[in-house]
């Protein structure tokens, strides 16, 4: 006998469900967790990394992820022009 058709709403359920959960092996059986937040696509601490600059890492106290060139590195020319 055949698998029956998912209507409208249960396909839909479906969808939401592995968008919001993925499977995983714990102690050798298969379990439901919550996937980890991503920002398009995009690990959250890793699309801080590449798009944070050193003022916004700095009030957020992240500064183990501030390297010695982005805290040496003057941000903005025309300040530093004009002095």
């Amino acid at each position: 006998m055949r698998k029956r058709k998912l209507n409208a709403a249960e396909k839909a359920e479906k969808i939401q469900r592995q968008k919001e959960f993925m499977t995983a092996f714990i102690n050798g059986k298969q379990k439901r967790v919550r996937r980890p937040p991503t920002i398009d696509g995009v690990d959250v601490n890793d699309f801080i990394l590449r798009n944070a600059d050193p003022l916004w890492l700095h009030q957020n106290e992240m500064w183990e992820n501030m390297t010695y060139d982005e805290v040496s590195r003057p941000h903005n020319k025309r300040l530093h022009s004009e002095g």
